[in-house]
């Protein structure tokens, strides 16, 4: 029988020890892990578990290896808003689905806007804290292009307090980072927050 990729070994576990675990959590809540409906589960739970966190094995920094200094003198802020992104809180491992806008004002070059979204989608794709993968997003941009200022800005809904605990809907978290002109100019600050229109009407 060939095996795929997805049989191998991931961080020093098993396929089959990953599947284990799902099966004692079904025992743990009360499930019979060997009913019909279930008897397929820990595979499934084990593959999904190989594509919601698949950023582990992405290197955020090397999707903007590649850059471009062929602007023809263009200066001004670049802004790449809505970008969707799924994750899970660390807390409670319970989904976390939201958006991300990232804005930064070039000095010389600048980078492919689908990296921009690859980058999100690596530090989205392991357990988080929204306040973390807001710094890391910020972080990697200003390493790489070394801009005159980095904008991000999530917003992000948390089943952990939607699910269970406190049980509020309609809830989103929204969290900034701002670099360099982003931080120190207002006006440069104003200008992303405009474009963006977090929480605002868009025309």
């Amino acid at each position: 029988m060939t095996r795929s990729p997805d049989d191998d070994a991931r961080h020093g576990v098993s396929r089959d020890e990953a599947e284990s675990a799902v099966r004692t959590l079904l025992r743990w809540a009360g499930e019979d892990p060997a009913r019909e409906g279930l008897l397929d589960t820990p595979r499934r739970v084990a593959k999904a578990y190989t594509e919601w966190f698949s950023g582990y094995a992405l290197d955020a920094d090397a999707y903007l290896a590649r850059t471009f200094e062929e602007v023809a003198g263009y200066d001004e802020m670049i802004v790449l808003r809505d970008i969707e992104y799924e994750s899970h809180c660390e807390h409670h491992m319970a989904p976390i689905i939201g958006k991300v806008h990232v804005g930064y004002l070039p000095a010389g070059k600048v980078v492919g806007i689908s990296k921009l979204a690859r980058v999100v989608e690596a530090y989205a794709r392991r357990f988080q804290v929204q306040e973390k993968m807001t710094a890391q997003i910020a972080g990697c941009i200003q390493r790489a292009l070394a801009p005159l200022g980095v904008g991000v800005v999530v917003e992000g809904a948390h089943e952990c307090m939607t699910t269970r605990g406190v049980h509020k809907r309609g809830v989103s978290m929204i969290t900034s980072t701002m670099l360099g002109s982003f931080r120190e100019d207002a006006r440069t600050r104003a200008e992303f927050l405009q474009f963006i229109q977090v929480g605002g009407v868009r025309r």
